[in-house]
């Protein structure tokens, strides 16, 4: 415990680590939001073979591990020195070291979006252990997010097992207590539920999908059911607004399927650092008002 009593002394050093081992995670953030649809893509294809009496397609390993990071034109196997966190981009100026294939700027962006959130994070709970379960919903919340984004998935893969993982730690009320998470992740399951029957039976169509229902579920297990209004109107408020002008310079028609995760996972991380602050600034000014 040692290295806790020196960055208590040296608070500098405990916020630039913060950051450093942020951007750290951030490159495994990239390869997660990259691999990991392709891996439940090839597990359906295996389940749609196997209940059609197909012969089993056949593969190479392919999981967060195997095959090691390469290019993806060329094959080139990308060496330890050229997947550190920022920097090899800018050394390598964007391209393959090999092929000279552009590499997309993605890759460093969500590196230093994860090391300025991780940063923020420490700086908002410190060494405790808040502040270690904050940044692992952070980086679960950055993923889902990107992944929502590119696919319009929401994988169990990860919302189930956090959505346990805020259950388990409301027993010992690091956000919220048992019985408010309890609450929290069954009331933030039906509401989108409800919404999802309603707007199917009046408009007949579906106005989002089950991932949706279950990383509001998720985060309502972690926050606690107080926090889910908040989550709600900051979400559905984000995502007319920036759907909105998505789709207009994008030329898209209203018909365009949107990532609606996103917009919740920006809200739940938001309701995470300053619910409390909010809800309580909402409550004096209705007092005033």
């Amino acid at each position: 415990m040692e290295f806790i009593y020196f960055f208590d002394d040296h608070p500098g050093s405990f916020f630039t680590s913060s950051f450093i081992i942020g951007l750290m995670i951030g490159s495994f953030l990239n390869v997660v939001i990259y691999r990991l649809p392709l891996m439940i893509e090839r597990t359906w294809k295996y389940q749609c073979a196997e209940l059609q009496g197909n012969p089993l397609p056949k593969s190479e390993s392919f999981n967060l591990w195997l095959p090691y990071s390469h290019c993806p034109h060329c094959k080139k196997t990308i060496y330890p020195w050229e997947n550190i966190p920022i920097l090899s981009y800018l050394v390598l100026r964007g391209h393959c070291s090999r092929c000279k294939t552009n590499i997309s700027p993605r890759y460093p962006l969500v590196e230093l979006l994860t090391g300025m959130f991780s940063l923020v994070v420490a700086l908002h709970f410190g060494i405790t252990w808040e502040g270690l379960a904050a940044l692992t919903l952070t980086y679960a919340l950055i993923v889902l997010s990107l992944i929502d984004f590119d696919h319009q998935i929401l994988p169990d893969d990860i919302t189930l097992p956090f959505l346990w993982l805020g259950l388990i730690l409301s027993l010992f009320d690091l956000f919220t207590d048992a019985h408010s998470s309890i609450i929290g992740a069954v009331a933030g399951y039906l509401f989108f539920w409800l919404i999802y029957q309603l707007f199917r039976i009046l408009v007949r169509k579906e106005a989002m999908g089950y991932g949706d229902f279950k990383l509001l579920s998720m985060l309502g297990a972690w926050l606690g059911w107080k926090m889910l209004p908040m989550i709600i109107l900051f979400s559905s408020f984000g995502g007319a607004i920036f759907g909105s002008l998505w789709l207009y310079f994008t030329k898209q028609t209203k018909e365009t399927p949107l990532s609606f995760g996103p917009y919740i996972a920006t809200s739940g991380w938001i309701a995470l650092m300053w619910g409390d602050d909010i809800n309580h600034l909402y409550l004096s000014l209705s007092k005033l008002g």
